[in-house]
């Protein structure tokens, strides 16, 4: 792919996040990544979606130096380059401010898994993130928020390839995937799922989930037999 064709996906997918409901004003980016050169494509730091074009993604390594660009890329590089350095079968990061995620993450809460639609998507609970100390907080912040959830699901023993995405404690949530397409499908579904999530919990607080439901409904798209769609 060449870095021209990685900004206009980047571009799209930033686009994308709007067109979804996700993102308003600027709260919100998309990036992606080549991995053979090592290189990441990312929306400038609050440039509005109405003027913003291709064009003005800015191009950087994986330790952050611009290689192409005029413009600051987003304030939240660090975060994305971190996850891309620690999760690497990951091609795309988002981080939006969506409602409904945004509140779990404020709530401190996991998302726990209740239905077959999170199931299609995670296989379990959304997680969040513990409390950032003092000295992660006043020094590199972004990247410290990276290296947060990094620990996050190392700690956890999660796998992020099965669980596409994180809540940020009293922040916001971040998703990923294979690619840009697959980052914002999976940004939507996060927000949608946290959404089912506060609903059914309203409903029923003390709903559960058979974990043979779970691993059917996940594996059936992601499963080394996985038959959901056309081959």
């Amino acid at each position: 792919m060449s870095l021209t064709e990685l900004k206009q996906e980047v571009f799209q997918a930033n686009l994308d996040l709007v067109k979804h409901g996700l993102v308003i004003f600027t709260w919100g980016n998309v990036s992606g990544v080549d991995r053979e050169k090592g290189l990441v494509a990312i929306k400038p730091s609050g440039v509005p979606y109405e003027t913003m074009k291709a064009e003005d993604m800015v191009i950087l390594d994986l330790e952050g130096n611009v290689v192409e660009g005029t413009l600051r890329p987003s304030s939240d590089t660090p975060t994305h380059l971190e996850l891309y350095r620690e999760f690497p079968n990951i091609g795309s990061v988002s981080h939006t401010h969506s409602a409904f995620a945004a509140s779990w993450a404020q709530a401190g809460r996991d998302i726990p898994i209740t239905g077959t639609t999170q199931a299609d998507y995670f296989s379990g609970d959304i997680p969040c993130t513990r409390d950032m100390t003092q000295a992660e907080i006043e020094g590199e912040f972004e990247l410290n928020t990276g290296k947060v959830i990094v620990d996050t699901f190392k700690q956890r023993d999660i796998n992020p390839d099965h669980i596409p995405g994180v809540l940020v404690k009293n922040h916001a949530p971040f998703a990923w995937g294979k690619d840009c397409n697959d980052c914002v499908h999976n940004s939507v579904v996060l927000e949608q799922v946290a959404k089912m999530g506060v609903y059914a919990h309203m409903l029923n607080p003390d709903i559960s989930m058979n974990p043979h439901l779970v691993k059917k409904h996940f594996n059936r798209k992601h499963g080394p037999g996985a038959y959901y769609g056309q081959k």
